[in-house]
């Protein structure tokens, strides 16, 4: 019987060694070495060099009638308050703004703070009775007083509660926090959302609003496309003209004083809605404010879209374009040397401006009617007629005619006029009929 005898362990029945892990190897053989991979840290070092990159912007001069508005406001030391939609672009024109200025950037988000946080704490010392109790004002203030400077950005303040509100009235006037002034070189500008997307928000109250230049935050397309591609516009500040600073102050004040010696009601004015309360109005303050950015303006040779702005934005729309209506006037030549000068009389290139200037020479006639200054009022319509528009001269000149006296004759240039007329009203007749077929096709359509 054959005996069994028990053979070595082969290779496919022996047990399996522990598996040794392996990584990827750069060459084909086993005995290459192996690549770990790279530490998670390494790849956060990596993620934020791209994030460097993706923050890397540049500036280029581009004309931006907000950022000079919001720029000459800040040179004029006045509090402005930025107000625009959510993701309109509010706080990171502020940190530009920061950064081209080279001034220390400190925000401050109003809706999170106590009143006691701008009021101050009170401290107990030593021996009150004789010393009384401080109010210790917060850490972003006193670092502010120690740089001497800086842009202080108080963020959602639509969402600040009314008691904040109330608490924030003394530093945006005053610049005072607790027992600490803020230093001249330190500039407030906020920014609001209206009060429709505002997270839980509030209506300004009307003496915090009353305090503000508010500007209407915006965006431009092209500025966004350039912006996202690396480069935004520059903000800079004004350029103030030192030779005419004592000019830009005198302007300023005849501005402002010649409107409200004639419009009196304009003096101060609180709106009778509550949300038009919590913008800008017409008060002793605002217009304080205003006269001095029209100075500011004057002196920087700012256009006129960029004062528009700024005095809409302090006294309101209504208050701010008769300001401006007055400011035109004021640039307007004086009748009494139109009508010295006829033949050499400049008159202003802007229609409404010549429309003004041509009606202020005829009521010069009205006021003093001579022969002499009835010719020269002619001569300079004639003049009007040759180097503008003609239906300007339509309403002085049938004025002119009205003022007519039985003794004086007729000027010669008066049939120059007649075609006008006569075309200026048949113009009026078309319109009338235009109107009225408009009108009777509504009535037919009800």
């Amino acid at each position: 019987m054959p005996t069994y005898t028990p053979s070595a362990p082969s290779a496919s029945s022996a047990p399996a060694a522990p598996a040794t892990p392996r990584t990827a190897t750069t060459g084909a053989h086993d005995s290459a070495p192996a690549v770990s991979a790279p530490p998670a840290a390494s790849q956060l070092d990596v993620a934020g060099e791209l994030l460097g990159l993706l923050r890397e912007t540049g500036t280029e001069p581009r004309p931006d009638i907000q950022l000079e508005a919001l720029t000459l406001a800040v040179a004029a030391d006045l509090p402005v308050l930025l107000w625009g939609e959510p993701g309109i672009g509010k706080t990171a024109a502020l940190t530009q703004l920061a950064a081209a200025l080279d001034l220390p950037l400190t925000t401050v988000i109003a809706s999170v703070h106590e009143p006691s946080d701008f009021s101050g704490l009170p401290v107990v010392g030593d021996d009150p009775a004789e010393q009384g109790v401080p109010m210790a004002p917060p850490d972003w203030a006193v670092r502010l007083v120690r740089a001497g400077r800086g842009l202080l950005f108080l963020d959602e303040l639509s969402t600040a509660a009314p008691a904040v509100q109330a608490a924030l009235l003394r530093l945006v006037l005053e610049r005072r926090v607790g027992a600490l002034r803020l230093p001249p070189g330190v500039r407030i500008v906020a920014a609001a959302n209206p009060r429709s997307s505002a997270a839980d928000g509030w209506e300004l109250s009307p003496p915090l609003a009353n305090r503000f230049v508010h500007l209407r935050w915006t965006h431009e397309h092209e500025v966004v496309v350039r912006g996202l591609g690396g480069t935004w516009p520059r903000a800079t500040l004004p350029r103030l003209d030192r030779e005419r600073l004592p000019d830009a102050v005198d302007f300023a004040r005849r501005a402002v004083c010649g409107l409200l010696a004639a419009r009196p009601g304009l003096v101060h004015r609180l709106p009778s809605s509550e949300t038009r309360r919590g913008g800008p109005w017409p008060s002793p303050r605002s217009w304080e404010m205003t006269l001095c950015l029209i100075a500011f303006a004057t002196a920087a040779g700012s256009s006129r879209d960029v004062l528009s702005l700024l005095v809409r934005g302090t006294v309101g729309d209504g208050p701010g374009l008769e300001l401006l209506a007055s400011m035109d006037r004021m640039d307007l030549p004086d009748p009494e040397t139109l009508l010295a000068d006829p033949a050499g009389a400049v008159l202003p290139e802007r229609g409404d401006l010549r429309q003004a200037a041509l009606d202020g020479v005829v009521q010069a006639v009205r006021a003093r009617p001579e022969r002499s200054r009835w010719d020269a009022a002619w001569a300079l319509l004639v003049r009007a007629l040759e180097t503008g528009a003609p239906d300007l001269v339509v309403v002085p000149a049938t004025t002119l005619a009205s003022l007519r006296q039985e003794d004086w004759d007729v000027p010669a240039s008066v049939e120059r006029f007649a075609g006008v007329v006569a075309l200026s009203r048949r113009a009026d007749r078309a319109a009338g009929r235009a109107a009225a077929k408009i009108a009777d096709a509504a009535k037919a359509g009800r």
